[in-house]
């Protein structure tokens, strides 16, 4: 099975209606082609992602491109955990991101996310994000996560807001020509285990654990992993 070559194939995060995993072939596919129909209105720019630019195959393209970036770059110190959001039936909706540098060291992870447009307002950005900051704070010792977003995107700072993250600076990227300025926000685990959830299973992880901590795991007793 790929899962016993690439074991975060195994993964599955699991909410009452959502399961999260990496997609195969044509799962990913399937999620593209949703992109490729609209993940914003043409008149709305809120990510760095120019998922209003092009044609639809292209907007497809970026998010194939990006997925095999992710799995073929992945290193111990370096890794991009790109999970396709599935409901419960198996339909695509879209997905998430987990990202850390140095992670044994840091304990540190980042998110983004995207949603196709026909499955926005249903509060399903708020659960799927949930669902990753439980791996990454109850499943593997996570110690803060961090997103950036734009001022004006308001649907992701109200996902934010209500997982309990704070404000934490600024960051400046370049867009082409242009200088764009997004919010810096942070979740500490403290504020993370203040807040209620609901209910998530994490399932194949034992496997996969070399691969964000190297052969040799290092865990702090206090802190395990599962």
């Amino acid at each position: 099975m790929l899962a016993d070559l690439w074991p975060t194939y195994g993964l599955r995060i699991c909410t009452p209606r959502l399961c999260l995993r990496l997609p195969d072939l044509e799962e990913i596919g399937a999620l593209a082609e949703l992109a490729g129909r609209g993940v914003r209105e043409p008149d709305e720019r809120p990510f760095l992602t120019p998922w209003t630019e092009g044609s639809s195959a292209q907007r497809a393209e970026v998010v194939l491109r990006d997925h095999w970036a992710r799995l073929a770059s992945w290193r111990v110190d370096n890794w991009r955990l790109g999970l396709g959001v599935f409901l419960r039936d198996d339909q695509p909706v879209g997905m998430v991101n987990l990202r850390a540098r140095d992670y044994p060291v840091l304990r540190e992870v980042s998110t983004s996310s995207w949603l196709g447009q026909e499955h926005q307002g249903h509060g399903i950005g708020t659960e799927a994000r949930t669902a990753v900051l439980s791996l990454a704070f109850d499943h593997l010792g996570a110690t803060d996560a961090t997103t950036e977003v734009f001022p004006d995107n308001h649907a992701s700072q109200g996902v934010s807001r209500k997982l309990g993250y704070q404000p934490d600076g600024i960051s400046r990227d370049a867009r082409g020509s242009e200088a764009l300025v997004s919010d810096r926000l942070r979740l500490t685990n403290t504020r993370w285990n203040a807040n209620g959830h609901v209910p998530i299973t994490v399932e194949g992880l034992d496997k996969a654990l070399p691969m964000f901590f190297g052969r040799t795991l290092q865990m702090e007793t206090d802190q395990p992993p599962l």
